[in-house]
């Protein structure tokens, strides 16, 4: 799963690595404020580069809503859909087959550029949270697809079986994100993939050894602070996981 990201590079470095170009000049200040955790249940505004307009990075809600739906029907959905995950995520075993993911895989397809996501690790019936990122700094390209609700895009995170680094950090759900490197972001946004493209996409490992991570504060699970702040994203020391990290 896919729950918690973090967005501190700004839109002209987005712009300037996917040579694409910001939606809206008036936004810009908006977006380009720094994100160090973003919390999925939140339903914040991300940028994405969606698979209609490829030249454009766009904000979109996190959180997929059925096409049927309304503008004024997307707060609702969301409180009702938090007992199914909130469409944060979206399994990519199910996507050609799924009623909420079986359009959008074929002509709703994006890009989230993150610097990295948290995801926790099981021991000993608690919970620690860890940071992946790019061990280059460069950022990392998550797939997603979205849906149009009137003006707004909402989108969700693909995710898949958990290679091996994951599934010894996100050792019990043993599911990470898909993520795609830099020749897949144009295959992944290209109107001319077929189905079994696509599939390859979904099914190609990212390789681990391109991956850092570390555990950071558990004031990434607290409610009660204000975790969007850059020291979220410092290595913290668990004695508990010497032995295992």
């Amino acid at each position: 799963m896919c729950f918690h990201i973090s967005t501190t590079r700004n839109s002209r470095a987005l712009e300037k690595r996917y040579q694409v170009k910001l939606s809206d000049e008036s936004i810009r200040t908006i977006v380009d404020k720094p994100h160090y955790h973003l919390n999925g249940f939140a339903h914040p505004n991300v940028l994405l580069i969606p698979q209609q307009k490829p030249e454009v990075l766009a904000p979109g809600v996190w959180g997929i809503v059925p096409e049927n739906k309304q503008p004024d029907d997307i707060k609702p959905y969301y409180k009702e859909a938090v007992k199914f995950g909130g469409g944060l995520n979206a399994q990519s075993e199910k996507v050609f087959n799924h009623f909420l993911y079986r359009n959008s895989i074929r002509t709703k397809r994006c890009v989230i550029p993150v610097n990295g996501f948290f995801e926790p690790h099981d021991h000993q019936k608690k919970k620690y949270p860890f940071f992946i990122k790019d061990k280059s700094d460069q950022g990392l390209s998550l797939a997603g697809i979205y849906t149009l609700i009137g003006t707004y895009v909402t989108f969700s995170i693909l995710t898949k079986k958990a290679s091996p680094l994951f599934e010894k950090i996100h050792n019990v759900k043993k599911r990470q994100p898909v993520i795609l490197t830099d020749v897949q972001v144009h295959n992944w946004l290209s109107d001319e993939q077929d189905e079994s493209v696509i599939a390859s996409v979904l099914a190609t490992p990212y390789p681990d050894k391109s991956l850092d991570y570390y555990p950071v504060s558990k004031d990434l699970f607290s409610t009660k602070v204000d975790s969007d702040v850059p020291d979220i994203l410092d290595k913290v020391k668990y004695e508990a996981l010497e032995e295992i990290f």
